[in-house]
């Protein structure tokens, strides 16, 4: 039977603890842009016509925080997967551990 074992016990550890810290400031970043914070500005791709040319432009900005929260809020949940399969991982590796071949 095929092993579903592909990487090594530190390396999965280390997916694990990366995975943790990805979710975190991902989550805490889509957070803040959920919540137009003001220092985040620089990180907002707008343009100068989204300010100058449009008759709402308020709104155009919030959009497009909005818009950059929900793609930090769907990397945060790519990294929940990774660190699934991390966990998984070690799980194996643990198995692999005890079983005598």
């Amino acid at each position: 039977m095929p092993s579903l074992l592909f990487c090594g016990p530190k390396m999965a550890a280390c997916g694990i603890v990366i995975s943790i810290w990805g979710v975190i400031m991902l989550a805490m970043l889509g957070i803040f842009f959920s919540t137009k914070s003001a220092v985040l500005i620089e990180d907002v791709p707008f343009t100068e016509d989204d300010i100058f040319k449009d008759q709402n432009p308020p709104q155009n900005i919030y959009s497009l925080y909005n818009q950059v929260g929900i793609n930090c809020f769907i990397a945060a949940a790519v990294y929940v997967a990774v660190g699934a399969v991390s966990l998984c991982q070690v799980r194996l590796n643990k198995r692999q551990e005890y079983m005598v071949t």
